[in-house]
């Protein structure tokens, strides 16, 4: 039987289903209301110019949402739907409106294993295909491991393109300047290598590398000054957050402030010279995944401020930077809505979220 996938914008759905709810923020009231049910493993979410949406499921669809009835769109690469890969984020280019890309991210299969790829495509114009599908990142070797794929792109204010790739499971290769592992990768769009990138000539380290020493980031962001930020896992405790710099190592697993699952000690500690500190990590582990940093007029009040969406404890945290320094501020929601994967503004400045538990997408609004 084909899955239905309702959009909606009521007030309520009958027969137990899920429902408009307000909740008391620092902000004040605000509302969620959740916009698209039915869903699947829902990964990311992007808003496109004219009110359109895609939205993918971790199983490799790729679903469209306009002003009729939703859609899957055909022309999808192939997947490695296993542990944590598959389909996982999408980004509408920043041109868009003109050039229909859109920037997709998966878990690809590669000998006989799968490794983090990045592909970018045009929408069809009747939304319905991807056109001129082209891979521009993969990693260099594939695993056999199903496990920390990492895998948010994001596209920077002068078009060139980071992708955070997990370790995959190898922690050591995170250390590895010839290894993918536990990177932020930086190409142009076209899958080139930026002259500007800190190893662009290859002497030192792979050159679509842009720092090194990451776990597993699920969640990054631009602030508004256009600089990069990351979210990423750490083990039992020391989830952190990181704004990665050209070159910079961020020492996992040299360095955390978590433990292993055995509890047992990760490196050396907290502290090695030449690996940078985290801005925030959380102790005992939240399961960070998507990110965002606000900056639209619905909430004057949380402008600037950092969102992350918990995994473990259903909920969404805010965070406020001052001065350099980032503090947990508030814990939205806790409980209310299950296992949330990612976070975004929408063009309006209302904040969508995507509950993997509840397989729903869900919008915070004022009052």
């Amino acid at each position: 039987m084909k899955r239905l996938i309702t959009l909606f914008f009521l007030l309520a759905l009958p027969g137990g289903a899920l429902t408009q709810t307000t909740h008391q923020t620092a902000e004040g009231t605000v509302t969620v209301t959740p916009m698209i049910t039915g869903l699947t493993e829902p990964w990311a979410i992007a808003f496109l110019p004219g009110g359109g949406k895609l939205l993918t499921e971790r199983d490799g669809r790729l679903l469209y949402f306009g002003d009729g009835d939703p859609q899957a769109v055909r022309g999808v690469p192939r997947v490695a739907a296993v542990g944590q890969g598959g389909l996982l984020d999408v980004v509408a280019a920043r041109d868009f409106a003109e050039s229909r890309e859109i920037f997709l991210t998966y878990a690809q299969p590669y000998q006989g294993g799968a490794r983090t790829a990045l592909a970018v495509a045009r929408l069809s114009d009747d939304a319905g295909e991807l056109e001129d599908l082209r891979v521009i990142f993969a990693m260099s070797q594939a695993s056999g491991s199903g496990r920390h794929f990492g895998s948010r792109v994001v596209e920077a204010p002068d078009g060139t393109l980071f992708l955070t790739v997990g370790d995959r499971g190898a922690a050591d290769r995170a250390q590895d300047p010839r290894a993918h592992n536990g990177k932020v990768v930086r190409v142009n769009r076209d899958g080139s290598i930026p002259a500007d990138n800190p190893f662009a000539d290859g002497a030192e380290a792979l050159a679509e590398i842009w720092s090194l020493g990451h776990r597993n980031p699920q969640g990054a962001a631009l602030d508004e000054d256009g600089r990069f930020w990351t979210v990423a896992h750490g083990a039992r405790g020391g989830d952190e957050i990181n704004r990665p710099e050209a070159g910079k190592n961020y020492g996992w697993p040299v360095i955390s402030y978590g433990r292993h699952y055995s509890g047992g000690k990760i490196g050396v500690g907290v502290e090695q010279p030449g690996m940078e500190q985290p801005l925030h990590y959380w102790d005992p582990s939240i399961a960070p995944s998507g990110m965002i940093i606000y900056d639209g007029a619905m909430f004057p009040g949380w402008k600037g401020d950092i969102f992350v969406g918990s995994l473990k404890f259903d909920l969404i945290s805010r965070l406020e930077r001052d001065a350099g320094e980032v503090t947990e501020a508030e814990r939205l929601f806790e409980g209310d809505y299950g296992r949330i994967r990612d976070i975004r503004q929408a063009p309006d400045g209302s904040i969508w979220f995507l509950s993997v538990g509840d397989g729903a997408a869900y919008r915070i609004t004022p009052g």
